[in-house]
């Protein structure tokens, strides 16, 4: 990097946009959520990244699109779904009895239930690991794309963060309890209360490790399972696979872990069949309308335009 060049990188405009975000991120949350390491990490990595090169800049900043998901989904601690619409617990529940139950000896049960009575160690296991593919393959992938094809990696996240934000439209409107909700506590509405491992708890005892203790130590709604976010992701990342053209062992890959996924969301107790089948709808929503709506509107063309050539 030349002098010039390096001049133009820290110069007094970028320095200060970078410290100005990073205050504002900080005051936000205070207010909002309270202080948190966690924030002073992702401050951390984006000034790293935003002036250790010029690569790097374009990287996070190409990244920012999932930081901004990252941060609205936090600051959701804020402000409860269940405080804005009624939570449905037991009509959720009885819906998926009539639609997906199993008879065993004339008793109609959900089939977080059966298995519930018939887990295994292998598949414990099995679908804890799948579990933990929800965010680290989406981003992994995302990395891939933004090496290799940007514009398409642009593509992918703003379909992976408008997803998100017509699930979190229908967190609100429809707040909705897991199926572990019920088991533990009934048809009981209780407020505030904390993220439970449920049946991914058999993972970190087999293990010895308490990977989804501290992940849902941490969440942000319990009153948050339909749709299933974790059921849309995979499906994204399949459908940018297949425009992408992977191959047919990525593809595959891919599938599989689409598959173990929305199985372990099932087979864990953190959401019924409902839930995993409105995530996948979320998912196709969201596809649509990025390809059929956003990308044919000029304006929006013109801007996506731009940010590309930021990152090239």
């Amino acid at each position: 990097m030349n002098k010039t060049v390096q001049s133009a990188f820290y110069s007094y405009k970028s320095i200060t946009i970078a410290i100005s975000v990073s205050l504002l991120y900080f005051i936000t949350s205070y207010f909002l959520i309270g202080f948190k390491t966690d924030q002073l990490v992702l401050a951390f990595v984006f000034n790293t990244c935003f002036f250790a090169s010029t690569y790097t800049r374009k990287f996070i900043i190409g990244f920012s699109i999932f930081i901004v998901y990252w941060i609205i989904f936090d600051y959701m601690k804020a402000f409860p779904n269940y405080t804005y619409n009624t939570v449905h617990i037991q009509d959720l529940y009885n819906a998926e009895k009539a639609l997906f139950g199993i008879n065993i000896n004339g008793k109609i049960i959900t089939p977080n239930e059966f298995w519930i009575a018939n887990h295994s160690t292998w598949i414990d296991v099995a679908t804890g690991i799948f579990y933990l593919c929800w965010i680290p393959v989406p981003l992994a992938f995302a990395f891939y794309l933004f090496v290799k094809d940007k514009q398409l990696f642009l593509h992918f996240s703003i379909t992976f963060v408008l997803v998100n934000f017509i699930g979190f439209v229908l967190y609100y409107l429809y707040p909705a309890a897991p199926p572990w909700y019920m088991q533990q506590f009934g048809t009981n509405f209780i407020a505030g209360t904390k993220g439970n491992t449920a049946g991914l708890n058999r993972f970190d005892s087999v293990t010895g490790l308490n990977v989804f203790h501290n992940l849902y130590a941490k969440s942000s709604n319990v009153f948050a399972a339909m749709p299933s976010l974790h059921s849309a992701y995979p499906l994204i990342v399949v459908y940018y696979g297949f425009q992408k053209k992977v191959g047919i062992v990525a593809t595959i890959l891919f599938t599989i872990v689409m598959l173990g996924i929305w199985f372990a969301a099932i087979y864990s107790s953190h959401h019924y069949v409902l839930d995993v089948l409105a995530g996948i709808a979320v998912a196709v929503l969201g596809i649509l309308i990025f390809q059929k709506i956003m990308l044919r509107i000029g304006w929006y063309r013109s801007m996506l335009q731009s940010f590309y050539e930021r990152l090239v």
